[in-house]
């Protein structure tokens, strides 16, 4: 193993700093480098030694998170993850946080359930770990988004937690609609803008997981529906799979296909952490391979981990076409490796293609 990950965090928070360093230092990869009340005094600790990631409080005094992030990005760009209390209000300043060049968002852990702590601890070392290996150079220019989860201390679940495996003996009845499962991460929300926003109106329909915590999803959907030819909303429990609409996971829930008659819907539902995430992109691409098959079209996305390679792997065992973006483009070249190294990708194609492969799965 190689030198730990040097993080340094800010929050104005003593019992925050605190909770942050005991959760980050428990983790062997990780190595707290020093905790700072404030950007002013964060800076002076930058001077002496440059950590390589940064955790980040909005709200501060003297000077909050979002100005400290984007004189940071234009001085000394360094991986930042904000952190941010769980609230639906604070959503659009974040995702100006994003857009000004944080690498991703993690809750701040709250008093709760030992589950909710223990999830906290897994979701902001796994956010740490991928910020680390972001490379900034390729993030998409206009922003950025979440990721999620350390080694949890419990066993890592898979999509069997779910549903059950698909059956590749039962004949999948051609549809007129082909639909298109998309799965990302840390990177992927600037990312997915890029792809969207090239689709035309009448663009296969299109569900979505991106790593992202709860509540920030809807902010998410609708800012992309303002900047979309195609409908974007966060998903809802039986909500239709319709050509020019794009569903996106609501954060903290798992999001399976469904099939009825020839209509394709989603359902939207609690469940525990599959592949270390909740919504998981192995739990989407398994029930799109058990009830799409050879009608869909799978994509995997920049993310670190490995969710969504198995449930890539059984779309294309079911007859899916499947394309991994490639690591030129990628912020984080886990999820796509993980998949080519699986087999489960019939292409890999840039950032920039993705879009035209979406509009040709419609065609098809």
């Amino acid at each position: 193993m190689g030198r730990p990950i040097r993080v340094l965090i800010i929050d104005d928070s003593a019992s925050v700093r605190q909770t942050l360093s005991d959760i980050l230092s428990g983790d062997p990869q990780i190595e707290v480098l020093a905790a700072a009340s404030d950007p002013f005094v964060a800076a002076k600790r930058i001077q002496e030694e440059v950590p390589d990631v940064i955790t980040l409080d909005v709200e501060m005094p003297r000077m909050d998170g979002i100005t400290f992030l984007r004189k940071l990005m234009a001085q000394r760009p360094i991986p930042v993850v904000m952190c941010s209390s769980l609230t639906e209000d604070g959503s659009p300043t974040l995702l100006e946080a994003l857009e000004a060049g944080a690498v991703d968002i993690i809750l701040k852990p709250k008093v709760g359930t030992r589950q909710f702590l223990q999830e906290s601890s897994v979701r902001i070392c796994d956010a740490v770990k991928a910020a680390a290996r972001a490379d900034l150079s390729r993030m998409p220019r206009r922003g950025r988004f979440p990721a999620g989860a350390r080694p949890a201390p419990s066993v890592k679940l898979t999509a069997d937690a779910m549903l059950p495996p698909p059956v590749h003996r039962e004949a999948m009845s051609r549809t007129t609609e082909t639909i298109v499962c998309i799965g990302a991460s840390t990177g992927g929300t600037e990312s997915l803008k890029v792809v969207l926003e090239a689709l035309p109106h009448d663009s296969p329909g299109v569900v979505i997981v991106q790593h992202m915590p709860e509540h920030f999803t809807a902010a998410f959907a609708r800012r992309l529906d303002g900047l979309c030819q195609v409908d974007v909303k966060e998903a809802e429990d039986g909500d239709t799979v319709l050509r020019g609409r794009v569903l996106i996971a609501p954060g903290n829930k798992h999001t399976l296909l469904r099939r009825s008659g020839a209509r394709y819907y989603v359902e939207v539902k609690d469940g525990p952490l599959v592949s270390r995430h909740r919504p998981s992109v192995d739990v989407l691409f398994r029930s799109a391979a058990r009830f799409a098959g050879a009608n869909a079209t799978g994509i995997i996305m920049t993310g670190m981990g490995d969710d969504g390679a198995k449930g890539l792997k059984e779309m294309q065992e079911a007859g899916a076409h499947t394309i991994a973006q490639d690591e030129e483009t990628s912020v984080v070249f886990g999820m796509p490796r993980e998949a080519i190294l699986l087999g489960a990708a019939g292409k890999v194609v840039p950032l920039q293609h993705l879009a035209s492969q979406i509009i040709q799965a419609g065609r098809r």
